[in-house]
């Protein structure tokens, strides 16, 4: 019995702990399921950037509970860090250890992520060209040793960011040298795409001329023109900003009566030849735009600026060839022109560094005047070939005429007519039938007239009547150069004072050793030998 009563009483203890066994095992069930649950939790919180602090170092505490959770969320820390493109140094710092998630380690996924994102931009081809390069005039107090020079704000910059327009294949740039003890500081008178002789049209536009047709361009770049048409006009309406590249490709137009190239705005539009010939002309009266006299074959309110390696036919029956209300700039290329008033005119100045010029004029060959300032109004010309019949001047401005160099055959009313001219170099063949050079009071703002030589060849003759080879109403100052004059009535004449300081004064054949005043020919002033023909 005894033993009967042993046995049941072990069943029974045996069914009591299998029972709280039972229970034990699915309370620890419980417990795993609900960290579980609790790491998915804290797992969609990593992920998410939205979260307050607060609840970040809540979740990542949380995850402590969890070995199983915690190597979860390391996992997902990491594949958000991966696609936020963090290097394996920042996710070190970001991440020091799989059980420790910082608030600031998140911040800065964000941060990092951000930025990234950020530096992927879409670059126009021409965000180059945007550079602006804009004019301004010295406005130094005007005196009779200076005068305003036109210069280009950002000289260096401009200079970088335009040459890395062209192509180092195609390009073909001159060298300039700066002349900075002439009457003009020619420093900063050229920039590098100025002096770029070919275009780079690896993203040109090509526009084919037709007839009856005025095409608009509105956008900075490099335009090609070509084809032949009659009354077609390219129109550049531009940004003030916006630098207009058109290259003349073999273009022949003739227009009735309005400009072949008008630029109403624009900071500068270059016209560039290719190695073509390219024929521009205007047979009858040009006709108005609203209120702007389009008076020219070339036409245009703002800066030009001409280059290339070809060549350039201009007629213009009843106007001038090319007229610039702001500053025109020649470089290179060949240009033969032919009009009824000035070949080529600009307000505030002509600027030429080479070129060749075949001009015949019914008026002035190269004008460069402003109406409105006459503190301005400048020509300066470094070299370049220059054949130009006029019947009123061959070269005029108002203010300062400097000329470095060149070569020039001038036939003309009058050669070479300024306030303040200054040669120092070049070689001259004048024919004048009134004055030849000729310094006259053109500007109330700039001082008294005055003709300087310092070098070069000059040849001056001039027909009868009241005609003076050298003729200044101001001074005249010979430091250098040989000046051979044929005279009939007068070599020299002058108002003020007359300095000879060096070089060679020929009259009629026989050199002198000072300058004459006011007198045919020769018989004084120091006149050696035969005076030849009077």
């Amino acid at each position: 019995m005894k033993k009967k009563m042993a046995i049941i009483l072990a069943a029974l203890m045996l069914g009591s702990f299998a029972a709280c066994n039972k229970q034990e095992t699915q309370t620890s069930a419980d417990i795993t399921e609900s960290v579980s649950i609790q790491d998915m939790k804290n797992t969609d919180d990593i992920v998410s950037s939205s979260d307050t602090s607060e609840d970040i170092v809540s979740n990542a505490t949380t995850t402590k509970k969890s070995k199983t959770s915690s190597t979860e969320s390391t996992k997902v820390t990491e594949s958000s860090t991966e696609k936020s493109d963090v290097s394996e140094t920042e996710n070190s710092q970001i991440i020091s250890d799989e059980k420790n998630v910082s608030e600031n380690s998140f911040t800065h996924i964000s941060q990092n992520k951000k930025s990234t994102e950020s530096s992927v931009q879409i670059t126009p081809d021409r965000t180059t060209e945007n550079s602006t390069e804009e004019k301004t005039v010295n406005e130094n107090a005007v005196t009779e040793n200076s005068v305003p020079v036109a210069r280009e704000n950002n000289k260096s910059s401009e200079s970088s960011t335009e040459s890395s327009t062209v192509s180092a294949e195609s390009s073909k740039t001159s060298v300039y040298t700066a002349n900075t003890s002439g009457k003009l500081d020619t420093t900063d008178l050229f920039s590098n795409r100025d002096l770029t002789q070919t275009a780079d049209t690896s993203n040109a536009v090509t526009i084919t001329a037709q007839d009856n047709q005025t095409q608009t361009i509105t956008q900075e770049g490099v335009y090609i023109l070509t084809g032949s048409a009659s009354n077609f006009t390219v129109k550049v309406e531009a940004d003030k900003q916006a630098k207009i590249q058109l290259v003349l490709d073999g273009l022949n137009v003739t227009n009735s009566d309005f400009p072949v190239i008008y630029v109403v705005s624009a900071d500068k539009c270059f016209i560039t030849t290719t190695n073509t010939s390219n024929s521009l002309s205007v047979t009858g009266t040009f006709k108005a735009d609203g209120d702007t006299n389009t008076d020219a074959v070339i036409y245009s309110k703002d800066d030009l600026v001409f280059n290339g390696t070809g060549s350039l036919d201009i007629l213009s029956s009843a106007g001038n060839g090319i007229s610039g209300k702001d500053d025109i700039k020649f470089t290179g290329g060949t240009y033969n022109i032919q009009t009824a008033k000035d070949s080529i005119e600009a307000n505030d100045s002509i600027v030429i560094y080479d070129g060749t010029f075949n001009i015949t004029s019914n008026k002035d060959g190269l004008h460069s005047e402003n109406n409105d300032d006459d503190t301005v109004g400048y020509i300066y010309i470094q070299n370049g070939t220059f054949n130009i019949k006029a019947l009123s001047d061959a070269i005029q401005a108002t203010t300062v005429c400097q000329i470095d160099g060149g070569t020039f055959s001038l036939t003309a009313a009058e050669g070479i007519e300024a306030t303040y001219i200054q040669i120092n170099d070049g070689t001259f063949d004048i024919y004048a039938t009134d004055d030849g050079i000729n310094g006259a009071k053109k500007s109330n703002s700039f001082g008294t007239p005055t003709i300087e030589f310092n070098g070069g060849y000059i040849k001056v003759a001039v027909g009868q009547g009241d005609t003076d080879a050298i003729d200044c109403n101001g001074n005249i100052i010979v430091n250098g150069g040989t000046i051979d004059v044929t005279a009939q009535m007068s070599s020299f004449d002058y108002d003020g004072s007359a300095q000879y300081n060096g070089g060679t004064i020929i009259i009629n054949g026989s050199q002198v050793d000072s300058i004459p005043q006011s007198m045919m020919g020769g018989g004084r002033g120091g006149m050696k030998g035969n005076f030849g023909r009077w």
